[in-house]
């Protein structure tokens, strides 16, 4: 390894030595140097900002033990729990409960092996009375006006789901506290750009990135950083996203 991939390894896992190193040793060193060398030489992410999209990612990618390794490594560099809890958290409406139960199981695994109490101070902002229209709020504070126009289009069989979007995925997380409007964003953007096959999503959370202020450069770079964890495809194809709605 590199002395700047040796360096940024143990930023995030101190006195850690892989078990990959005496069963593939030359695997290890070409992932290590480009994970932690070459990758980390590109964009401007700050290191926490850099583990909480990889979280997030992971998350996506159902990576669960790569996922609990980078619970640990964000613990390591000061993501505090309520903002480990709130990426968690943040997922849920994107993957589905079915693919988030493990996870919390895990992450309560790795608190609890920390010392860190549990259940943790509440972080809702709203009630069963607001959370529609603080989600709303949220909805449009990201996409503007272009929310009322998808209430107007939708039929009327639908428009339950609009309703759901609005009071759920938005109401009941984005307004929590833990995390800024702006983060939130960022980590939607890695967890669809992971999961795969949202590239429709994907586009719509490039332009709700650019209306909080994550301007193109961030996303290039949040892309970036997350290449090693879900490989080339679904990195060309979050580029392509990017550059539809950002053209150069």
């Amino acid at each position: 390894m590199t002395e700047t991939a040796n360096k940024n390894h143990e930023l995030l896992f101190p006195n850690h030595t892989s078990n990959l190193k005496n069963t593939d040793p030359e695997f290890i060193e070409l992932f290590d140097n480009f994970a932690f060398d070459e990758i980390l030489d590109h964009g401007t992410l700050d290191t926490k900002t850099r583990l909480m999209v990889i979280l997030a990612s992971t998350l996506g990618c159902q990576a669960l033990t790569e996922y609990k390794v980078m619970v640990g490594a964000a613990l390591n560099v000061g993501i505090t729990p309520v903002e480990i809890k709130e990426i968690l958290y943040q997922a849920v409406p994107y993957v589905g409960i079915a693919k988030a139960y493990d996870f919390l199981h895990g992450t309560n695994e790795v608190f609890q092996n920390r010392g860190i109490a549990l259940p943790m101070e509440g972080q809702s902002t709203t009630t069963p009375e607001t959370r529609f229209e603080k989600g709303l709020e949220a909805q449009k504070a990201i996409f503007g006006e272009r929310i009322d126009q998808m209430y107007r289009e939708s039929p009327a069989n639908q428009l339950h789901i609009q309703k759901f979007l609005s009071a759920n995925c938005f109401g009941d997380y984005y307004t929590r506290n833990g995390l800024d409007l702006g983060i939130r964003e960022l980590l939607t953007f890695a967890i669809l750009l992971s999961l795969g096959g949202c590239d429709l999503q994907v586009k719509g959370h490039v332009q709700g990135n650019l209306n909080v202020g994550n301007d193109k450069e961030m996303l290039l770079n949040t892309v970036t950083q997350l290449l090693p964890y879900v490989g080339y495809p679904r990195t060309l194809n979050a580029i392509r996203c990017i550059n539809e709605v950002i053209p150069e």
